[in-house]
């Protein structure tokens, strides 16, 4: 079994045949994991490209922190923050996506080389945003999604989480392919840790196929999640720190592989590297 990729790759990726790795940059002062840490442009982009060499096949730029609490920032801002950062990766021979909510962003991000607009809300934050995909036919993931970082939690509320999930995303592509987006461009993510508790998300894990057999490439965000952060808590109930999460997450993206995910985000990258490496032996029977 191959893993189709979604139209509007570059001509690098269409011949990969493994799962692919995405690369984390928040380029924020909020995010949970790497927050103020690549907020410099510069200092993004040569984290950028050192998460390319690394193994990323291409690097997922936000300008707006979607952690649990986290506040919006202005469109202003968000694409103050990123668009000079795509720039200079696609100087630098580097493939981008952008992720974000907003259909101006897109718009000014796929201008600047971004290739995949991934908007956590699945297109419920920004009314504009189908049509603005739709004209600008590049890749578009649709995540899982119930509201903003500021409530969200509130609404991690599920009866059977994975025929709830399976079936709002279903309802959200409908929408998509109505407003004009191309079947072949879509992407779609179960959307780990939003709106979510950690059983949740581990239910989600375990029934993997039920998205893979959506018919589109399904992406993955697992990384340094604190549902992670809880599973290895210390015995004194410690949860484990973000920076140490990165082996439980390569452990998911050996699963993911295995299981025919198109894509995992993450941010240490030369773990999942090796990682998928294993999950596509798994799932092929051979090296």
């Amino acid at each position: 079994m191959s893993i189709g990729h979604p139209a509007g790759l570059p001509a690098a990726l269409l011949g990969v045949d493994r799962t692919l790795i995405v690369g984390v940059l928040n380029v924020t002062p909020d995010s949970f994991s790497d927050g103020g840490r690549y907020r410099n442009a510069q200092a993004a982009i040569e984290h950028g490209v050192a998460l390319h060499t690394a193994g990323a096949d291409f690097v997922d730029v936000g300008g707006e922190s979607t952690r649990p609490g986290a506040v919006r920032v202005a469109a202003s801002e968000e694409e103050h923050r990123v668009l000079a950062v795509l720039s200079g990766l696609k100087a630098a021979g580097v493939p981008t996506s952008i992720d974000t909510m907003r259909a101006t962003t897109a718009t000014a991000a796929v201008a600047e080389g971004a290739f995949l607009v991934n908007d956590v809300s699945g297109g419920l934050a920004d009314a504009d945003m189908y049509g603005t995909v739709a004209g600008l036919g590049v890749a578009y993931v649709v995540m899982h999604w119930r509201g903003h970082s500021t409530t969200m939690q509130s609404q991690a509320t599920y009866t059977n989480v994975v025929e709830e999930v399976s079936r709002e995303l279903q309802a959200r592509i409908a929408a998509a392919l109505a407003a004009g987006i191309a079947p072949g461009a879509i992407v779609v993510d179960p959307g780990l840790g939003f709106a979510k508790e950690a059983d949740h998300n581990w239910g989600l894990l375990q029934s993997l196929p039920e998205f893979t057999s959506l018919g589109y490439p399904v992406l993955l965000g697992a990384s340094r999640k604190r549902f992670l952060g809880n599973l290895l808590a210390s015995p004194d109930g410690q949860v484990r720190p973000v920076d140490e999460r990165d082996g439980a997450t390569s452990a998911i993206s050996a699963l993911a592989a295995a299981a025919g995910v198109w894509a995992v985000r993450v941010h240490d990258v030369p773990g999942s590297v090796d990682a998928v490496r294993v999950g596509r032996a798994w799932r092929l029977g051979r090296a």
